[in-house]
């Protein structure tokens, strides 16, 4: 009788942790919201991720996702009143790591906790990115003085992750130096380690400043007549993606006079999703009760966005420009996973060993509960795979003089050969424009698509 109730409970315990929501399939439902996306319906996009999100409580992920959603449909409103939700959690998160930053850091770093409950607070580089794409709502209706604000606030997002993860990462090796864990990703024998070593990849300073945000800070002082401001903005964009010809020549021509009464234009365009994060299983020895047992174990991985394919160049009036590319979603969102890997690895391997000897503990006195909690544990195990999907993955822009009026911007038929007339009548104009699929959104008083008369299929959201 007390088998059964035993088992009954294990059962049950499963069948709790299944239904829970922090292990819904994350990256199961924004692919199939992503399709939608890909194929031009954002409405269904929108309907799945509502119907995805049915809490009163809804968590930042959300609001990321549906503020991208919006924005995809022209709703700039909207767009920018639910990534102002998003940035009031991500404010609460600024509050709690300005209060008491040892506090957050030791919550944070718990080894009895599986990242994968915790309530999301954002990578850093979504938590940068997402002013920098509230900005760019704000000059698509010419607000320069609103995008400014947003701009003054991913600087200061900046230096406040500078200064935590700084933090972070000195507690993190001491925490391993006090716990004997010394194993690194690079030990991890079936681990794509080469994807966290990649020259693009290292190259970045760090994970969440961006070349994009901050050349757009100089452009939008520059538009202000802030050229003590724009100067800094364009010399930390060439900091950070040194030998690009256009941040460099953007120095240059900050102290020189207009030659011509033509408007100064920069035309974003941002193409395809950022990358999915998915689980992997490695097998480690670790120390349990004085025997090494080998013990499968999950750890992260990034899984790049195929739906989009790349593109390099744009038409502006039937001649051929160049893009230069600024951001790549996918390269921070690796070197994000490479400077967690140290800490994930540590309070994945010190929670696996105090599991290991506490169901080691419970099989001697009762097996059949420490079945129970084996597979309990079965249910826990896995790495955390959420992350914001809808996000733009390559960010390319051109910057160009041109005069008031009406223009033509052709896209490559790679993404569905669309036209997108563009209305020219201030002075300095941002005009942005995106492409996932074979679908491009422009969204502003500026921008309107004409779709391609022979549209290509739409290309697979499937990951490789």
């Amino acid at each position: 009788m007390a088998s059964r109730a035993l088992t009954s409970i294990a059962l049950s315990a499963v069948t709790l942790l299944c239904g829970c929501s922090a292990f819904r399939n994350y990256d199961s439902e924004l692919a199939q919201t992503n399709q939608q996306l890909a194929s031009g319906n954002v409405d269904a996009a929108l309907t799945l991720l509502e119907k995805n999100n049915t809490s009163k409580d809804k968590d930042l992920l959300y609001y990321f996702e549906k503020g991208e959603l919006l924005r995809a449909k022209g709703d700039l409103s909207g767009s920018q009143n639910a990534w102002t939700s998003a940035d009031q959690v991500v404010a609460k998160w600024e509050d709690a790591v300005k209060l008491d930053t040892e506090k957050y850091l030791a919550q944070f770093g718990s080894f009895l906790v599986n990242d994968k409950v915790r309530r999301y607070e954002g990578y850093d580089y979504e938590k940068v990115m997402l002013t920098t794409q509230m900005a760019l709502n704000l000059l698509a209706v010419n607000d320069f003085d609103g995008a400014r604000t947003a701009i003054k606030k991913t600087h200061e997002r900046e230096a406040l992750i500078a200064d935590l993860r700084d933090k972070e990462y000195l507690k993190s090796e001491e925490q391993a130096e006090k716990e004997g864990v010394k194993t690194q990703y690079k030990d991890l024998r079936g681990y794509p380690v080469a994807s966290l070593d990649a020259p693009e990849v290292v190259s970045l300073k760090n994970s969440y400043q961006s070349a994009f945000s901050h050349y757009l800070a100089g452009f939008v002082y520059e538009a202000l007549g802030e050229k003590d401001l724009a100067a800094p903005g364009y010399r930390k964009a060439v900091e950070l993606r040194p030998n690009t010809p256009l941040l460099e020549q953007a120095l240059v021509n900050l102290d020189k006079p207009a030659k011509d009464a033509d408007s100064d234009i920069l035309i974003v365009v941002q193409s395809g999703l950022a990358p999915a994060r998915d689980s992997i299983r490695i097998p480690l020895p670790l120390p349990i009760s004085n025997n090494v047992v080998i013990t499968p174990l999950s750890f992260p991985i990034i899984k790049p966005d195929t739906s989009t394919t790349p593109f390099a160049q744009i038409g502006v009036d039937g001649q051929q420009l160049n893009l230069t590319q600024l951001n790549s979603t996918t390269a921070m969102s690796r070197r994000a996973l490479r400077d967690d890997m140290p800490g994930i690895i540590l309070r994945t391997t010190v929670r696996a060993i105090t599991r290991g000897v506490a169901q080691k503990q419970i099989n001697e006195t009762n097996p059949l509960a420490g079945l129970a909690v084996g597979i309990t544990s079965a249910v826990l195990e896995g790495a955390d795979t959420r992350t914001w999907r809808t996000l733009p993955d390559n960010t390319q822009v051109v910057r160009l003089r041109l005069k008031k009026g009406e223009h033509h911007v052709s896209l490559p038929s790679a993404v569905g050969g669309s036209v997108v007339k563009i209305t020219v009548d201030q002075r300095y104009q941002v005009i942005s424009l995106r492409a996932v699929g074979n679908q491009v959104f422009a969204s502003g008083l500026a921008a309107h698509v004409t779709p391609s008369a022979n549209p290509t299929a739409v290309a697979s959201l499937k990951q490789p």
